[in-house]
């Protein structure tokens, strides 16, 4: 590594994504396995488990006052150590207000990071760029996956290396990264002074109304798409972990390719395209009864979500600079306001109708297409919407 590589924000953009997900990819994928088999969970205890894991998604808009004490690249290392002790801790207490305290701190530091990796691309990277770039790292975080899956397969399959040590390895080198980019780092300057209140501007509604849907999409896809795949087919755990591979190895290759895509024909022509193919996955979704389809479906509907990079970069075009940081952390608090009620609630319609809560989700997609008409050509601060345009025209006459 060379001495400009410690001066590159890029550079320390891919680091934080790629760290965040080498320790999280390998709490998330031992984590049922872990609790059934160590700490002998219960249906209810898991529930809970996932549940405390998603209040600090929901409270995400809190990094706003830590940010009064300390700077952004900071905090994300802190969060970053947090995370990787977090995980590195989980394995050594396998009880349930272990695992409980061990959750709180690892989504402590995950989501904090995830809301500081997305503020600080917005702010580091270059208008026209940031599309393309943002497809790398996406790219680099599905081929850290691979590399997690593979070297957890490895350790326990061939070394039999128990989930203590496992769990320790992963979350310690999180940890021992931030260190380390802390160190060498070069400590870049805010270009651009922060807002450090939290409030919601009326210019950002449409920004604000998709990241909500999104959350809700991300929901039906997250928890009852993998569901139905086990439930209705009977997909083992080997073919489930076969799938996440098949995702990450497109992603690699295709994530660049969607940044190109966004860079050349814009954000909104990018999101009707990823929510009218997802109206099509979640209506195939509701009637599938063949395995091999639902299986394309999970791959495609996986894929249509690297998409949501455009509305990243909607945002980072009609953004006040200074409300870069802010509207993140406000983001990403209303992205998981869907992740405490949708899970529970199409959770019992689940048990009524398959068909249902895939239906739901389509017209969630659907809403969000026909709001995707609402984003100009080209956005910008003060032309937000289009129907902001069309009010000062209407002025004008």
């Amino acid at each position: 590594m060379t001495k400009d590589f410690f001066k590159s924000r890029t550079a320390l953009l891919y680091i934080l994504s790629i760290s965040m997900v080498f320790s999280f990819s390998a709490w998330a994928s031992l984590l049922n396995n872990f609790v059934i088999e160590v700490a002998a969970f219960d249906g209810s205890q898991i529930g809970l488990l996932q549940s405390i894991r998603e209040i600090p998604g929901f409270l995400s808009f809190g990094i706003i006052l830590v940010l009064i004490f300390i700077q952004q690249q900071r905090l994300a290392y802190l969060s970053m150590m947090l995370l990787g002790l977090g995980v590195a801790f989980t394995g050594m207490y396998p009880s349930a207000l272990g695992l409980y305290v061990t959750t709180v701190i690892m989504s402590i530091g995950f989501h904090y990071q995830a809301t500081l990796n997305q503020s600080l691309s917005l702010q580091w990277l270059e208008k026209r760029k940031a599309p393309i770039i943002l497809g790398k790292i996406t790219a680099a975080r599905s081929l850290t996956s691979l590399v997690v899956y593979a070297l957890i397969f490895m350790m326990m399959k061939f070394y039999s290396v128990d989930y203590k040590h496992v769990y320790l390895f992963f979350g310690g080198v999180s940890f021992v990264i931030a260190i380390f980019a802390w160190i060498f780092f070069e400590h870049f300057k805010d270009d651009v002074i922060q807002e450090n209140k939290i409030k919601l501007k009326k210019e950002y509604w449409l920004f604000y109304v998709l990241t909500f849907l999104a959350g809700a999409r991300r929901q039906i896809f997250m928890v009852f798409a993998s569901f139905l795949l086990v439930e209705k087919f009977g997909v083992d755990i080997h073919h489930m972990v076969s799938l996440l591979f098949v995702n990450s190895i497109l992603n690699i290759f295709f994530a660049p390719q969607i940044g190109k895509f966004i860079s050349k024909f814009g954000e909104r022509r990018t999101l009707r395209l990823e929510y009218l193919g997802l109206v099509l996955v979640f209506v195939s979704y509701a009637f599938v009864d063949n395995l091999y389809v639902a299986y394309g479906l999970y791959v495609v509907d996986h894929l249509l979500f690297s998409m949501a990079i455009a509305l990243k970069t909607y945002f980072q075009k009609i953004a006040d600079p200074k409300d870069l940081s802010s509207a993140s952390a406000v983001s990403f608090t209303i992205n998981h306001i869907a992740a405490v009620i949708l899970p529970a609630l199409l959770g019992i319609i689940w048990l009524y109708s398959h068909s249902l809560v895939f239906t739901i989700g389509a017209i969630i997609a659907l809403f969000s297409f026909g709001l995707s008409f609402l984003i100009p050509l080209n956005p910008s601060k003060g032309y937000e919407t289009t129907l902001k345009k069309e009010d000062i025209a209407f002025k004008a006459i």
